[in-house]
């Protein structure tokens, strides 16, 4: 496996993520201060405690060699050289306005990139106590203290897909490309939970016409990835990472099984 992607390097990043959301947790049972960022996006000391936690513990306990691109570091102008390496992409607090409103839709995504796509990933939602791992060996879950087992995307069902969306940013665009699909069903999801939704076969097809960035949906991808799924442009087109001179923004995306096709017309 490339790297040494092992069962126990996997772990081992679990731990990293479940750390990140202990202090998570303990800023969501205070009365935290909500902050503004420069896009208008809300943070709060949850994000930037998390972010500390992950990169300190990422180069201690896993690797200190491959950069790492956190959201709340590149929002203070702090990006490494991430040329002709892997790197990590770290959202800490993937789904903020879900914990600023006491939600439980929020997760932890730690992801590692290799030539442009997720290798590697874990996507931790404290609240729930909910971990998903995905790399080269597969996808895999873990309920509080269970078992992990795999996971695995589901074929359409015949009757019509179930399509997962943006609990905050479903657009006239989003409903166009649901649309281009026999959908029966629609649920509303926070975070990175929609991409593991179609990884753990829970769901069909998650559509996003609104703005992301690479560190929202690395970690979900590589889960979504290795559990027989991808993320693709709107028209098929490749879905790839470090793309420093677009500020890591993400074009408009579907993520469905690889084997899904469009209804036809």
């Amino acid at each position: 496996m490339s790297f040494g992607i092992t069962v126990k390097f996997m772990d081992d990043l679990g731990l990293v993520a479940r750390e990140a959301g202990s202090a998570i947790m303990r800023v969501y049972g205070s009365d935290f201060a909500v902050y503004e960022k420069s896009d208008a996006s809300p943070v709060t000391d949850a994000d930037r405690e998390a972010e500390e936690i992950i990169t300190f513990l990422i180069r201690k306990r896993l690797t200190a060699k491959w950069p790492i691109v956190g959201e709340e570091a590149a929002e203070a102008g702090d990006i490494p050289d991430i040329a002709g390496t892997p790197f990590w992409l770290v959202d800490p607090l993937d789904g903020t306005g879900e914990f600023v409103k006491k939600g439980t839709d929020f997760t932890v995504n730690i992801g590692l990139v290799e030539h442009g796509r997720p290798l590697a990933g874990v996507v931790f939602a404290p609240a729930a106590e909910t971990m998903y791992w995905g790399f080269p060996v597969g996808a895999f879950k873990q309920v509080g203290e269970g078992t992990p087992f795999p996971i695995r995307c589901r074929p359409a069902p015949s009757e019509g897909m179930t399509a997962v969306v943006s609990k905050s940013h479903r657009d006239s665009k989003t409903n166009d490309i649901l649309k281009r699909y026999k959908v029966a069903e629609e649920v509303s999801l926070g975070s990175s939970l929609k991409l593991c939704a179609v990884a753990e076969g829970s769901a069909d097809l998650y559509p996003r016409a609104g703005r992301t960035m690479e560190w929202d949906t690395a970690a979900g991808h590589a889960v979504l990835r290795h559990a027989g799924g991808e993320i693709t442009g709107v028209e098929g087109e490749p879905f790839l990472y470090g793309k420093v001179s677009e500020g890591f923004a993400n074009p408009f995306f579907i993520a469905k099984a690889r084997d899904e096709v469009r209804e036809e017309a």
